[in-house]
């Protein structure tokens, strides 16, 4: 997953953080109460390698005065470009707004990575008060009339002015973000606009900041370790060491001897070992009411509230519900396009999940467990099942994905054979947090192109999931290169043990690699087009894309040793792990299906419609698109469904498996062309990869492909041909 701006990206300073909120006033930034000096740390690029964050140097405290500043130094170069009295060129009004901003950009990128990955209560509190604030600095771009008016003009004459695919494209890319972010209003629908961006940012990091402590409560603690019979000794050690941390921590009521911290997810890892069905009951209860327990961490008067605000944005700005708005400008065009996509999936994904719901209820049956399959337990019995049917236990596998071999063996060596790139790490660089691992990236020529930043471990006060986003884009306009970071929440290991990975784990990182390498390989020149600065369900393509490699078996035989022996994994489980990869996709289909059409139904409602429910309107919504099936709920909820009411996904998560049909298609043609091959990569890398949203997506898939993409890809991926 991609971190996305909450404001649209356009200009250079916007770059991608998530929605943020507040309870502070709206009047733009104030500087007086901490002032910017000579030695703030932003105040000038990094004097690091590729401007590379100078962690050692920078305190909470620079937060806010960079901020601020940053956005009186912005406000005051858009001022000069909208006021410039010569005439409105390429160069005076598109070119300079993607040079303006360069210190809001700097501290942006890495206060909001921070937030996300490492936050505390300062942090959060200068989050709170700044956001509402972006989103009126956002606002006074966006809406500035003269400034419009130039860009307009610009627009009206492309055809005349001799500008190159590349300049023509980023000139209705600003025409088109200027009238999407309501440019063209009347003053008095600005004003409401503006009113409305504002509360959308305060609830959006008041869902944040409730769904980090809710997590957080919700993890399961444990005072019987007889309660934690099927966990390996690894993973009980690191439940051990997860209630030592918390203890050092001082959080109440997590005093147990073991804690489970809960993963972002509805369905927690654990469940697939926990032989206690209580225990197993616990912990998804723990997981589904996280925030909706009547506490300060309730999120859901959050989202309701969130979803009018939405609405009533997408009537100001011409549209009949948020979810129309958001896909005007996506691949999908329209909600209608994108929701037939998911319900032509429903039929084949329920029918394949009953089947595999019968299974594991007759073997619930033959073992005399005389009670229904009920949603906890459905991993640890499909668990179950699969070493009946395949022979495969994940403890089985697990010494067999050891972290550095997957990354070092596996991850790397993959972007080698395609794109003939390099790593060595980098110990002299500072970090924001003592496991953050850095490396340099070098071409196929040995030439330097990148830095890599890796945080794979969990903790308390990092949101949950996995991401990418960068701290500095490569750029031609500025001559820059990319120093980019991946984020996920894998189980610390207790000390001195290795970090034995699951094979989902191990997907995880190829996926967010894939991102990592749109943004290294990016060639283009301008801000607004590099890298990830795609359409949304396009963005997770070569991410998917490169998730195929972890099963290829050149790269697969590569990095899948045992951390003991370094024996490569035998052959006969390898091939286990392949046949079973299309296993338990009834239900890994159907909970993707409801949580992307629970999403369209939340952004699709109409203007002044309430939700007095949450609960009883998500299953109205399943039950509406057909999709609901009580033994497997969304795989997100709509309280702790991070990725629409925070991370950028509002109408959007479909885009999962819209670009997952892309993704198999294009592995398709690599598979009828020869699979892992440097001529493969370098295509690949030359007309996707490197050209960012400088064209239409679909336009360069067309491209690359010979046709538009196939759905049948999918279905045979997927193992949903038959039942």
């Amino acid at each position: 997953m991609i971190r996305f701006s909450f404001v649209p990206t356009v200009l250079c300073f916007a770059i991608s953080f998530p929605v943020l909120a507040s309870t502070a006033g709206s009047q733009g930034p104030d500087t007086t109460s901490q002032a910017f000096s000579d030695t703030n740390p932003f105040g000038s690029p990094s004097p690091l390698q590729y401007q590379a964050p100078p962690f050692d140097r920078i305190h909470d405290s620079d937060y806010k005065p960079a901020l601020e500043e940053g956005m009186r130094e912005q406000l005051a170069e858009i001022d000069s470009i909208a006021s410039n009295p010569a005439a409105a060129t390429f160069d005076n009004t598109i070119v300079a707004m993607e040079r303006s901003g360069a210190l809001l950009t700097r501290v942006s990128k890495v206060f909001f990575a921070i937030v996300q990955a490492n936050t505390n209560d300062e942090l959060q509190n200068i989050q709170a008060e700044e956001a509402p604030k972006l989103a009126a600095n956002n606002d006074a771009i966006y809406l500035n009339d003269q400034l419009f008016q130039r860009v307009k003009t610009i627009y009206d004459k492309r055809e005349t002015l001799h500008l190159d695919p590349v300049r023509k494209f980023l000139v209705e890319r600003y025409y088109l973000d200027f009238v999407r972010s309501g440019a063209p209003l009347s003053r008095s629908d600005k004003a409401k606009l503006r009113s409305l961006d504002q509360e959308e940012a305060k609830l959006t990091t008041d869902f944040q900041n409730k769904l980090l402590a809710a997590t957080k409560a919700g993890a399961l603690v444990i005072d019987k370790k007889s309660d934690l019979v099927g966990l390996s000794g690894a993973e009980i050690a690191a439940a051990a060491e997860a209630a030592k941390d918390r203890s050092l921590r001082g959080a109440s009521g997590l005093n147990g001897e073991w804690v489970i911290p809960l993963q972002n997810t509805t369905q927690q890892p654990a469940q697939v070992s926990l032989d206690h069905r209580s225990v197993r009951e616990r912990l998804f209860q723990n997981s589904i009411m996280r925030a909706e327990r009547g506490d300060g961490n309730d999120t859901r008067a959050t989202i309701t509230r969130l979803a009018e605000v939405r609405a009533e944005k997408a009537r100001l700005l011409g549209y009949p519900n948020y979810a129309a708005y958001s896909l005007a400008d996506q691949m999908a065009k329209t909600p209608a396009a994108a929701v037939k996509l998911l319900n032509d999936l429903v039929p084949a994904a329920l029918a394949k999940a009953r089947n595999e719901a019968k299974k594991m209820q007759a073997l619930i049956d033959k073992d005399g467990g005389r009670f229904s399959l009920q949603p906890w337990d459905w991993q640890y019995y499909a668990e179950k099942v699969r070493k009946a049917e395949y022979n495969l236990d994940e403890s089985e596998i697990k010494p067999y994905f050891e972290l550095d071999r997957v990354l070092e063996d596996g991850v790397f060596y993959a972007a080698n054979k395609l794109y003939g790139l390099t790593f060595k790490e980098r110990r002299d660089l500072p970090v924001y947090q003592p496991d953050v691992r850095v490396f340099e990236v070098f071409d196929a020529d040995g030439k330097s192109i990148a830095l890599w930043y890796c945080d794979y471990f969990k903790r308390d006060n990092k949101s949950g999931g996995a991401w990418e986003d960068t701290f500095v884009d490569a750029c031609g306009l500025f001559g820059t290169k990319a120093v980019v970071y991946n984020v996920a929440n894998f189980t610390k290991p207790a000390p001195g043990q290795p970090a034995l990975l699951t094979f989902d784990d191990v997907t995880t990182m190829f996926h967010e690699f894939g991102h990592a390498l749109h943004s290294m390989l990016t060639t283009v020149e301008y801000p607004r087009l590099a890298g990830t600065n795609v359409p949304r369900d396009f963005v997770e393509f070569p991410s998917q894309f490169n998730e195929h490699w972890a099963l290829y078996p050149a790269v697969f035989a590569n990095y899948a040793k045992n951390y003991k022996t370094r024996e490569p994994m035998p052959e006969e489980l390898a091939d286990k792990i392949r046949k079973a990869k299309t296993f338990n996709q009834g239900f890994a289909m159907t909970e993707i299906l409801e949580a992307s059409l629970l999403d369209m139904a939340w952004h699709t409602l109409p203007p002044g419609k309430e939700v007095a429910n949450v609960d009883s309107f998500e299953t109205a919504a399943l039950n509406r698109y057909r999709v609901y099936y009580p033994l497997i709920p969304p795989r997100y909820r709509s309280t702790y469904f991070a990725h629409i009411w925070d991370e950028g996904y509002a109408a959007g998560y479909y885009s999962y498996l819209w670009a997952e049909v892309i993704d198999d298609d294009a592995f398709a043609w690599f598979m009828e062309h020869g699979g892992l091959t440097r001529a493969n990569g370098e295509r690949f890398e030359k007309m996707i990869l490197s050209r960012g949203g400088s064209e239409d997506v679909a336009v360069l898939y067309r491209a690359f492909r010979g046709r538009d993409p196939s759905v049948k890809a999918l279905i045979k991926d997927r193992g949903l041909t038959g039942n």
